[in-house]
């Protein structure tokens, strides 16, 4: 198992969206397309002979239906859904049928400052929760070095950080921070923030995206208990208990 292999396991579970004769046109599709952008949906419609049933939209993965609603419905959760408190996917207290399938995990392009603000609310997260464990990815140590008075922080509270980045310089030296230094190309490559909860499934969650072309980066983040669970083990089995 690499990182790689959660981000392709996440991307194959991307959903689609159908909206059956939809009476406005483009437009509402257009809306649509930009709200579920980062919901990791394919938004599309389809024309029926008899015009039936209109402004009716369906939520798949592969052959399965998961849920199926009107396009009123889903205006109003376009209107009324707001963001999660820290921004990251929708505040599941207010969730339509629909939203209620999406909040496992957002995958998108991301740009660099994208990435720096997800990162953030993630730990600020673990800032706010004052336990747990943290594990971060910075590609290399370079970068890391940057940030370094940020994790320093973090690790004043009981927070078990630990950060990964391939060698380019010699990392500084912080106390409370365990400084994986790896020439593995998954580290290299990805960049990760995840939040083990502190104990608490509800406050788990994770970004995690890897680089594909020159500081773009495509992945995804998520609340999902058992994705979180499964990124932050395969860190901690081969980086972090190798050395214990």
């Amino acid at each position: 198992m690499s990182l790689r292999d959660v981000i392709r396991d996440v991307e194959d579970r991307r959903k689609t969206l159908t909206v059956f004769n939809p009476q406005d046109g483009d437009a509402f599709v257009d809306d649509l397309r930009s709200y579920f952008e980062r919901q990791n949906v394919v938004v599309r419609t389809e024309e029926t002979d008899s015009g039936r049933p209109s402004d009716f939209a369906v939520l798949t993965r592969g052959d399965d239906v998961l849920t199926s609603t009107s396009a009123d419905a889903l205006a109003e959760a376009m209107q009324s859904t707001p963001s999660g408190e820290d921004g990251l996917g929708v505040d599941t207290s207010a969730c339509t049928d629909v939203s209620n399938h999406l909040n496992e995990a957002t995958f998108t392009a991301y740009d660099i400052d994208r990435m720096v603000t997800a990162s953030r609310e993630i730990e600020d997260r673990a800032w706010r929760v004052g336990e747990g464990r943290l594990h971060a990815g910075f590609q290399y140590v370079s970068v890391f070095d940057g940030q370094s008075e940020v994790y320093g922080n973090l690790a004043e509270r009981p927070i078990d950080v630990h950060v990964y980045a391939t060698p380019d310089e010699d990392p500084p030296s912080l106390t409370g921070i365990d400084v994986h230094t790896e020439s593995a190309d998954e580290i290299e490559r990805s960049w990760f923030v995840v939040f083990d909860g502190g104990g608490q499934d509800e406050q788990k969650c994770a970004l995690l995206a890897e680089e594909r072309d020159v500081r773009a980066f495509y992945g995804f983040w998520t609340y999902e208990p058992a994705t979180v669970d499964r990124i932050a083990g395969h860190l901690e089995r081969r980086y972090v208990e190798r050395l214990a």
